[in-house]
């Protein structure tokens, strides 16, 4: 676990863009199990690509779409780490991967974006993406 006030700041970058911090599995359930309209969740780290490009793409792509989830949540990898569980639970069979994006509809996961699209990909790209599945799922 990382300290706190390492942290805090990095998760304000998406609650004041937003998101919902969960902190428990209960609150991850509340968030996710409802089978009705779309959620978007960000697996949060502090790690340099989610600086660089997964905070920055996921506002970039909500404050430019005119389709957006109806809810925003968001876990921090290596901080809630029962919260974090309990996501990765609702994202199988995808592996853990922090950064993540996920994009659930009417319960359903419809829409993974893996560390790997994030680290290895342009700032811009993950934008379209993104903007892709809001417009198709949203």
């Amino acid at each position: 676990m990382y300290p706190e006030y390492m942290v805090a700041p990095i998760r304000q970058d998406l609650t004041d863009a937003g998101f919902e911090q969960l902190m428990s599995p209960e609150e991850v359930d509340a968030a996710l199990i409802p089978a009705q309209g779309t959620v978007l969740v960000a697996v949060n780290s502090v790690c340099g690509c989610a600086a660089a490009k997964a905070r920055p793409a996921l506002k970039m792509a909500l404050s430019s779409s005119d389709k957006k989830p109806a809810k925003l949540v968001t876990v921090f990898a290596g901080m809630e780490t029962e919260a974090v569980a309990k996501v990765r639970e609702h994202l199988l069979p995808y592996p853990p991967s922090s950064p993540s994006i996920a994009l659930f509809k009417d319960g359903e996961l419809v829409h993974m974006i893996e560390r790997y699209h994030i680290e290895g990909n342009d700032l811009m790209r993950i934008v379209d993406n993104l903007q892709g599945a809001f417009a198709e799922y949203c």
